[in-house]
């Protein structure tokens, strides 16, 4: 079976203090995206995962999707399970690519297996896996509480535009949250503003409305990334905001041609750029 698995954004991000289990409180917005990794899944006598192109993200106990299998055949009685990859969402770079993969893997074998487990059910199982997990099995977009897993679904009647500025650098999430500690943390917002502009299809809200509680952390470890976003302000996006914990900037196009048209402003800023618009569903088979 092959499932596309997109990837995911958040226009709205903040983050309370640290728990004593050492996770965070957070309130956010995220959305699914029109950037896919690709995951094929076959019955095999063992487990294991092969990711293309080479060394886009690891192939041991510590790919996200590996380990969501095995916590699919613990539960459910499957045997070993075959997992090939084709990346196209940096990792590390904010984008939930790891979650997607896994979100991707759980979803796949509950058809592959025939397993009839709920959609509620297989957000349950992901939120042992990560923070991203739950969000990625059900796509969309949707407000996040708690430590990512309390979801609730919100309108999006029309696409979103985004331009994703990804850099070279890596920002390791522990790392972000741990610099983000160190500065002094922070509290829990209701994600109103942002909710109801989606809503409304109220693109210059929105923009005024984009918040990430992490900007702060990910340019103190990487100071270096700022010129990214001055860039894509500099071409006109009508807001630009940390896609997670970063590096990666989002910046929001009035359209899809804006869109296109800041892309091609920014190509030298980047490493890779990217236009890509919101999409309502989460993994599905192709």
């Amino acid at each position: 079976m092959k499932l596309i698995a997109p990837a995911k954004v958040n226009p709205f991000l903040t983050v309370g203090a640290r728990r004593p289990d050492a996770l965070h409180e957070v309130e956010s917005v995220m959305q699914a995206v029109s950037l896919f990794d690709t995951v094929t899944l076959a019955p095999a006598d063992a487990f294991g995962v092969t990711v293309s192109p080479a060394g886009a993200a690891p192939e041991d106990e510590s790919n996200l999707a590996l380990r969501a299998a095995r916590a699919f055949a613990e539960l459910h009685r499957g045997s070993g399970i075959s997992i090939a990859i084709e990346k196209q969402i940096p990792v590390a770079a904010g984008l939930g690519g790891g979650s997607a993969d896994a979100a991707a893997t759980l979803v796949g074998l509950n058809g592959l297996l025939e397993t009839r487990v709920s959609k509620k059910a297989l957000e349950k199982m992901a939120a042992g896996l990560g923070a991203d997990v739950p969000f990625c099995v059900r796509g969309g977009t949707a407000a996040a509480r708690g430590v990512g897993d309390d979801l609730s679904a919100l309108p999006c009647p029309t696409p979103v535009w985004w331009v994703l500025g990804i850099s070279g650098a890596r920002l390791p999430t522990a790392d972000v949250y741990e610099e983000f500690d160190r500065l002094g943390g922070g509290r829990v917002e209701d994600p109103y503003d942002v909710a109801d502009a989606l809503a409304r299809a109220d693109i210059e809200r929105l923009a005024s409305a984009l918040r990430n509680d992490l900007e702060r952390a990910a340019l103190s470890l990487a100071p270096q990334i700022r010129s990214g976003r001055d860039a894509l302000g500099a071409a006109g996006v009508l807001g630009v905001i940390l896609a997670g914990s970063g590096p990666t900037w989002l910046g929001l196009a009035r359209d899809e041609m804006h869109a296109v048209a800041i892309a091609a402003a920014v190509q030298g800023e980047f490493a890779r750029v990217e236009v890509v618009h919101s999409i309502d569903h989460g993994p599905r088979p192709v």
